[in-house]
């Protein structure tokens, strides 16, 4: 069956999206439209924007949009949760890294990496962004995304995302409580069901009117919140055109720092040799 197919078909009720991240906007606008329900995989979007005009979309056609979040249904996603359940942060770290990605196609790290922003919010409750940088070696197709977070409390969080060519799949966390320190992903058994089909299994009750509205409106609210996070993160790598990176040559000082209060910038460029330097420019709300 084509897509044009699906569109137009009367048996179709319900479609899963899996293309690349870049198409999932189209795609889940021409099902709604279409009259028909939509799973698709994270992000649903690439820009905050189109993602609540998505879910306006579904709600005022009457039908599930349903974003998947399989990293909220693994094992050790489920035990580590209990372990950090009721725990009161002081500070924390999750780092994740992977193979390089075409940003074209999958996105802004903070849209494409999504997973990991979920994972957080998820486990620590609304958070705030207090600053945000970007550095990239195009040459090396090298990315690196940090982000630093508040919680409601206070504490600090900070989320890494960097990719490279062959670097290793890993997500490490770091999180100091007062009552003691999680320091690595548990293991745990695999369930009966995997990660996939659960959430397949949770769209399908949505489907049936087996999840309560409160369940939905706390859904929609965290994913659209994450998908907000994500975009106020790219915005704030936008801030000082990290796309274009700045060249600068090294001489005979050791280190040259630019502080422009009015803007809460403060740029370190390390002088340890006469080869160019690549900078990349930190933002960060002044208090």
């Amino acid at each position: 069956m084509s897509l044009e197919e699906a569109l137009e078909s009367q048996n179709v009720h319900a479609v899963f999206i899996a293309t690349e991240n870049r198409n999932h906007e189209e795609n889940v606008r021409k099902f709604l439209e279409a009259g028909k329900h939509v799973l698709v995989e994270y992000p649903m979007t690439l820009s905050a924007a189109a993602a609540h005009e998505l879910w306006a979309l579904a709600e005022q056609k009457g039908k599930i949009l349903h974003e998947e979040h399989i990293e909220l249904l693994t094992e050790e996603y489920k035990q580590l949760k209990k372990e950090v359940d009721g725990k009161e942060l002081v500070k924390g770290t999750l780092h994740f890294t992977g193979g390089s990605l075409d940003e074209q196609r999958f996105g802004f790290p903070s849209f494409s990496g999504i997973a990991r922003l979920t994972f957080l919010v998820d486990l620590f409750g609304d958070l705030s962004v207090t600053s945000a940088i970007r550095e990239e070696q195009k040459e090396k197709n090298y990315s690196k995304l940090t982000v630093h977070f508040e919680t409601k409390n206070k504490r600090p969080l900070t989320w890494i995302e960097e990719r490279a060519p062959a670097m290793k799949y890993a997500k490490q966390v770091n999180f100091h409580f007062s009552s003691g320190i999680v320091d690595s992903v548990p293991i745990a058994p695999p369930a009966a069901v995997g990660p996939f089909m659960q959430d397949q299994n949770l769209f399908a009750r949505k489907l049936l009117g087996q999840v309560s509205q409160e369940e939905l409106a706390a859904e929609k609210e965290r994913i659209l919140k994450c998908l907000d996070i994500a975009e106020e993160i790219r915005q704030l790598c936008g801030q000082w055109n990290l796309k274009s990176d700045l060249i600068f040559r090294s001489y005979s000082v050791t280190r040259i720092i630019y502080i422009i209060q009015d803007a809460h910038m403060c740029l370190f460029i390390p002088s340890t040799s006469t080869h160019a330097t690549t900078v990349h420019l930190y933002w960060s709300r002044g208090k």
